[in-house]
């Protein structure tokens, strides 16, 4: 028998949370739910701790969003897996969640079946996606990136955004550019003016969208 595919649900909606728990747990479908979780941080703090093979991630919830939630999650651990669920289809938030690194989206109030598929999908890292949003991926990969002035950064925020980007904490940047966190964090600041932005998840998702290296 194979190995069930230990799973975190996540969503504000207790009922919601509870239901998708109980219908994962049916043994026909070969999934283990290890965890819930009730909002971004605590999907955060429970993600580091149990380590599940897909997470499923509501978008909208109190003290951090799910967008917000993907990132964090994708910092601490570039190949979590994780699957958004949402209520409401508005592409704009989609495509930053997939930016952010999550792998597929699946509405609601899909059959359980098409659940199960996605999760499945999910686990072995392939995206899930409705054609009409794959297709709008596609096309937006296709589209030439803006181009990025190098001269708005010194090489070393170059260096520190490349980091950001990969998801690295400040003190594995630290480590791995030889300089001190306090160092670190004086040019995360400087990233953060230069390019008017307003925190770190915004930075992440910056350095993925301009592809930098």
């Amino acid at each position: 028998m194979s190995e069930k595919i230990k799973v975190l649900v996540v969503d504000d909606h207790t009922v919601v949370r509870k239901g998708l728990c109980a219908l994962l747990s049916d043994r026909k479908y070969g999934i283990e739910v290890i965890g819930e979780a009730a909002d971004g941080q605590e999907a955060v703090e429970k993600a580091r701790l149990l380590k599940p093979q897909v997470i499923l991630m509501d978008l909208m919830m109190p003290k951090m969003d799910g967008l917000q939630a993907v990132t964090a999650i994708r910092q601490e651990n570039p190949e979590a897996h994780i699957l958004v669920l949402t209520s409401h289809v508005e592409d704009d938030m989609l495509l930053k969640a997939i930016d952010a690194g999550a792998l597929g989206y699946l509405m609601k109030d899909s059959s359980p079946d098409v659940l199960v598929s996605s999760i499945n999908n999910v686990h072995l890292g392939r995206m899930s996606l409705p054609t009409d949003l794959a297709r709008k991926v596609m096309l937006r990969e296709q589209e030439p990136k803006p181009e990025l002035q190098t001269s708005l950064f010194t090489d070393r925020e170059r260096d520190v955004l490349v980091c950001i980007g990969k998801g690295y904490s400040n003190k594995q940047i630290g480590d791995e550019l030889s300089v001190s966190v306090t160092t670190v964090r004086t040019h995360v600041s400087n990233l953060l003016r230069k390019l008017d932005l307003e925190n770190r998840t915004q930075l992440a998702l910056f350095a993925r969208q301009h592809d930098i290296k």
